[in-house]
């Protein structure tokens, strides 16, 4: 995957996810700042979510772990399971209407559980994600904070249809969303499923 993520700035990124139903997901990426580039991993592993970039591969920039980034990887990894088709139509995953174009999928992810929102089109294709996430936009206390993404196209890999264009951020369903929610969008090149 590439695109930008949006730190002081919008920044380019190179990428690749790793998502296991059962295990959770580790996200390596390579974001270039000028002639610098910031590597690390954000992952939910096992029930615990940790979070860890280095400049050069030596001066660190930011790492994390702890019950709140925890919570924010279980809410991340339910978000992202929409990459992960499969994990969605199985135990204990449950799902809900919410009108003739939504539905609900409560997943369960360690001790948190997600109700993940999501949009569809007349003609079934996946519109738009969002649930109430676990974070600290902004800084301040961490608290639950709508959080969702737009889907801009999707592609077909390996006979599995999934979003492959999003736009991703905070204050999801708001106009925060646009003006200061939004800090993460992503084209999909390839996805490979065992």
């Amino acid at each position: 995957m590439q695109g930008e993520i949006k730190l002081d700035r919008w920044l380019p990124f190179e990428a690749e996810e790793v998502i296991h139903a059962d295990r959770g997901m580790v996200w390596e990426a390579a974001v270039k700042k000028g002639r610098l580039t910031i590597r690390g991993y954000d992952r939910l592993v096992d029930g615990r979510g940790a979070m860890k970039w280095r400049m050069l591969g030596l001066v660190p920039v930011m790492s994390a772990a702890g019950p709140d980034v925890t919570r924010s990887a279980a809410g991340r990894f339910a978000a992202e399971l929409i990459w992960l088709p499969s994990a969605l139509g199985r135990s204990p995953v449950r799902w809900s209407a919410e009108g003739p174009n939504a539905a609900v999928a409560h997943v369960p992810v360690g001790r948190e559980r997600v109700d993940l929102h999501l949009r569809i089109a007349d003609t079934g294709a996946l519109e738009s994600m969002s649930l109430l996430r676990w974070g600290n936009p902004g800084a301040g206390a961490y608290r639950h904070v709508r959080f969702g993404g737009v889907v801009e196209r999707q592609g077909t890999f390996q006979g599995l249809t999934i979003p492959t264009k999003l736009r991703v951020g905070w204050h999801f369903g708001t106009e925060r969303f646009d003006d200061e929610g939004q800090f993460f969008r992503v084209d999909i090149e390839h996805a490979a499923y065992r």
